[in-house]
């Protein structure tokens, strides 16, 4: 599909209605929107425009679609898998500025939010008002819209759901500027087809979402966390379908390495509670009652040891909590300053079939030479494996990544798993996914695409490919 260049004849229109210090042309572009936070591929823009309204993206979208423009849009650009490069260059749309919590409604237990609303601050504005917008990925200053496009999953997930469970409605500008809104408050909806569902997770290939209605949850009254050492990584993930079969409802389950931990005590300057153990679980359970807690958690630590777990230690204090969970938040920084360059393998598999994965990452490293260090949510079958270049040349970078990637996304299929747990499939992914799902399940979301956007501007190359 050809797309026209911008050029001034386009830039004097957006001129007309958008004030000069909201718009960059050329070489008046930062670099730093030619990429995301892996960096990796970099593709410019030829025309940045940062929105602060749903009709200045109408606006946008509508002369884009009549001039055949492509468009991207982006948040704070904290994406792993290029979901915001503009790979066919012409405009990107930033919505940081639309950042305004416009609403919280406490008889029905929602909020209205802009899209460039930063997770953190919801959260905070959330917790301040005695609620909890459960969704809780690792990368805080991701904005909302940005979660929403990646259906975002994160730590909480086990208990909790992911970010589709909490959206409930969106107003959204279609790639021909007309807005509209799918559903409403309403705790459920089976009025046809779930458009809003469409877009969750749809990378903003489809429309972009300009306004949501999020789900608020009550926030629990008592929260502990348990840091469970092992003496390999093999015995703890063999405890985890062990504990979701308990019944005790852990809020999180993720797991570490002991290298992964020493990374990021480096990068924070602090210390961890333990560091001479192989490996790690981290859980958390929360609870209106503490003495319901406090059964969960005993009966979860017994469990554990009894299971091979080399101690049980109580993370039930707000600093040794803040201290374990900003470590947690840190890993990916932290294995990023250890190396000179990284890549991300977010697959997400059967929660039974995790241990055996990550022993064939160990294979892989031995194989290839390669450090793959890894974490991840196991809770929910999410791993995240990291690529390091370390001192590789150029052209051993690449191969090796090119092949390391291939066999662990080849193996991920052959265990029942998928592409991406919660980071999407971008630029990065998409031919991995273009392989395995098949064409009857291709052609379905290229034939959604086309209904959506049949002139193929809203973040072309991304997903799936149409003609």
């Amino acid at each position: 599909m050809s797309y026209q260049k911008v050029n001034e004849r386009h830039l004097d229109y957006f001129k007309s209605f958008l004030p000069a210090d909201r718009l960059f042309y050329g070489d008046a572009i930062s670099e730093d929107y030619s990429h995301d936070e892996l960096v990796g591929e970099k593709m410019m823009p030829e025309l940045l425009i940062r929105v602060t309204s749903t009709e200045e993206i109408s606006r946008v979208l509508a002369y884009a679609n009549a001039e055949r423009i492509p468009v991207t849009t982006r948040g704070s650009g904290t994406g792993l898998v290029g979901g915001a490069l503009p790979v066919m260059g012409g405009i990107l749309l930033e919505t940081t500025l639309m950042n305004r919590i416009l609403d919280c409604d406490e008889e029905d237990f929602t909020v209205t939010v802009q899209p460039g609303v930063l997770l953190m601050d919801l959260q905070q504005y959330a917790s301040d008002r005695g609620y909890m917008y459960p969704p809780d990925p690792g990368e805080k200053t991701g904005t909302i819209g940005g979660n929403i496009s990646t259906n975002a999953g994160g730590m909480r997930a086990v208990k909790y759901g992911v970010t589709r469970d909490y959206v409930r409605s969106l107003t959204v500008v279609l790639p021909d500027g007309r807005v509209e809104t799918f559903s409403g408050k309403v705790v459920k909806n089976s009025t046809g087809y779930s458009l809003k569902d469409l877009i969750i997770g749809s990378e903003g290939t489809l429309a972009v979402v300009a306004e949501a209605v999020l789900k608020l949850v009550p926030q629990p009254a008592c929260t502990v966390s348990l840091l469970i050492p092992f003496a390999d990584i093999d015995s703890a993930l063999r405890c985890v379908p062990e504990l979701i079969r308990s019944g005790t409802g852990p809020t999180a389950i993720e797991f570490m390495t002991r290298n992964v931990i020493l990374f990021t005590e480096e990068y924070l300057g602090s210390r961890f509670p333990d560091k001479n153990h192989d490996a790690y679980l981290l859980l958390t359970y929360d609870g209106n009652s503490a003495e319901a807690v406090e059964a969960n958690w005993t009966r979860a630590a017994d469990l554990c040891i009894e299971m091979g777990a080399v101690d049980a230690l109580i993370v039930d204090t707000e600093e040794r909590q803040s201290v374990v969970w900003t470590a947690r938040g840190a890993f990916l920084e932290a294995i990023k300053g250890s190396t000179t360059e990284m890549d991300e393998c977010d697959v997400v598999l059967p929660r039974t079939r995790v241990a055996e994965y990550i022993r064939f990452t160990h294979e892989l490293e031995r194989e290839y030479d390669i450090r793959l260090p890894s974490f991840g949510h196991a809770g929910d079958g999410n791993l995240h494996i990291y690529l390091c270049r370390d001192g590789m040349d150029d052209a051993s970078w690449a191969e090796r990544k090119e092949t390391v990637f291939g066999r662990m996304y080849t193996r991920a299929f052959e265990m029942g798993g998928l592409v991406s747990g919660e980071h999407g499939v971008g630029f990065a992914k998409r031919r991995y996914m273009l392989e395995r799902l098949g064409e009857d399940q291709l052609a379905l979301m290229r034939g959604i695409k086309r209904v959506f956007d049949p002139n193929n501007i809203l973040n072309p190359n991304k997903v799936c490919e149409v003609d």
